[in-house]
């Protein structure tokens, strides 16, 4: 066992050290340039987009069963915002000082990109199946790229990664979270939590997609609301504290305990990792909630899903970069998701625990949820509609599996498996890069002429 943890922490180091984090930011800077800036040109585009598709919905012209453009993202963003947003950026702040957090603006501002050309491809490439469309990396690499090998690793990947692995982990999120916080026994909270999973499961994506956009501004909303009060009651430090992420960001030494002395290098490896993790822009992960979305063109969808990121990172987890950093919680030794929960703890005394519980609790169902959904479309990719039940049944297990104390190895193996589904889909996202552009002119041209329309492919 132990040589098996040396060798899959070796290849972690690997893979995110080197290899992913050169890839999906090289990734990001290349469609940012190829396609002209689209996350500034088009961000006041997509934020009209997705609030009149929440606010003015056309009724006549969609039938009952679609799925909206704001379903699909919010089913997206579910599975955006988990544990990463609480316990990660707290983890870039420790090893990579405050300048991690710039570094994970950076990363944001190009992961928006690479996850408009991510969506523009689900929905090209995606199939129709008997519930709706079914789309993901699998289908453009198999579809576009013209490579069953290359869409059946990415499918396998993404199964043991996210359906299994990651949801075992985001199980155990919750019940050491809310077991800490409320005194529960851990294995009582998995069995719920599996109960509750599989009662929004087995009313497949459009179940998965009402749930979505009921609960993710709810959680959204809470945890930055809580994050605001927080701010507004150490006003003061506000303003040190970005000066302090800009010169931390370039070298400088910032002048806090735990991040004295911390380089330029570490800051952009922790900052840039940590939100390419959190936002999942080039992880192939995303796309399956976007090529769901009926819409009147592939680039809308796209325009959504880079609103995703602005969510998950720009909101998010700048709330909890800036409520651990104005109260100071980086400073006490602690680690991961007991930092920001020592920021709670901070400013709003004991009931602090019990708040950021609720949090984690929304943050971690949700993602479950939607890594849930993300590995069902895999598994319809592999083995059709008869391998449904059997995946249904491991996921369940694997969340009560996961209940219990956690086990380091179980993160590492996740975070490996991660980072193999993200290589296929690089391939893929660079290889039809042509098919993006073709896309973006074709609705650059649409808009010019006042009738946005699509031929699609399928």
């Amino acid at each position: 066992m132990k040589i098996l943890e040396i060798i899959v922490n070796g290849v972690n180091k690997i893979l995110w050290d080197y290899v992913l984090l050169v890839g999906l930011l090289g990734v990001g800077l290349f469609f940012t340039i190829y396609l002209g800036f689209p996350q500034i040109r088009r961000f006041p585009e997509a934020c009209k987009h997705v609030f009149a598709d929440i606010f003015h919905k056309d009724k006549k012209s969609k039938k009952s069963d679609d799925i909206s453009s704001f379903q699909a993202l919010a089913v997206a963003i579910a599975a955006q915002v988990g544990t990463g947003n609480v316990a990660g950026v707290a983890t870039a702040i420790i090893a990579g000082g405050p300048g991690a957090i710039f570094w994970m603006w950076i990363s944001a501002f190009f992961g928006m990109a690479t996850i408009f050309a991510e969506a523009v491809l689900a929905q090209i490439y995606r199939e129709k199946s008997e519930d709706g469309y079914v789309g993901g990396p699998a289908y453009y690499l198999k579809n576009g790229v013209g490579s069953k090998l290359l869409a059946g690793l990415f499918s396998v990947f993404i199964i043991i990664a996210l359906g299994f692995i990651g949801n075992m982990t985001q199980s155990n999120s919750i019940s050491s979270s809310v077991g800490a916080a409320f005194g529960v026994p851990q294995i009582a909270i998995g069995i719920i939590v599996a109960i509750l999973s599989s009662l929004v499961f087995i009313g497949g994506i459009k179940r998965i997609a009402n749930f979505a956009q009921l609960v993710v501004p709810i959680m959204a909303i809470l945890y930055i609301a809580l994050s605001i009060v927080i701010m507004i009651k150490f006003r003061t430090n506000i303003k040190p504290v970005f000066s302090m992420i800009i010169s931390s960001a370039f070298g400088k030494e910032a002048m806090v305990g735990g991040a004295m002395g911390i380089s330029m290098r570490q800051a952009m490896r922790y900052g840039i990792a940590r939100g390419l993790f959190s936002n999942e822009a080039g992880m192939g992960s995303t796309p399956h909630a976007h090529a769901t979305a009926i819409v009147k063109h592939p680039a809308e969808q796209g325009l959504t899903a880079m609103f995703g990121v602005f969510i998950d990172t720009g909101l998010v987890c700048s709330a909890t970069a800036l409520t651990i950093l104005v109260t100071g919680s980086n400073k006490l030794g602690l680690d991961g998701a007991l930092v920001t929960q020592e920021a709670f703890n901070i400013a709003f005394g004991p009931i602090g625990q019990k708040l950021i519980a609720i949090c984690l609790t929304f943050f971690a169902f949700t993602t479950i949820v939607g890594w849930y959904y993300f590995g069902e479309t895999n598994i319809l990719s592999l083995f059709g509609k008869k391998g449904l039940l059997t995946y249904r049944v491991l996921v369940l297990l694997f969340i009560i599996i996961g209940s219990v104390p956690k086990i380091e190895f179980v993160w590492s193996l996740s975070d490996m498996f991660n980072g193999f589904m993200v290589i296929p889909n690089l391939i893929g996202l660079i290889y039809l890069c042509k098919e993006v552009k073709k896309v973006e002119d074709d609705y650059k041209f649409c808009k010019l002429n006042g009738d946005i329309h699509y031929n699609y492919k399928n």
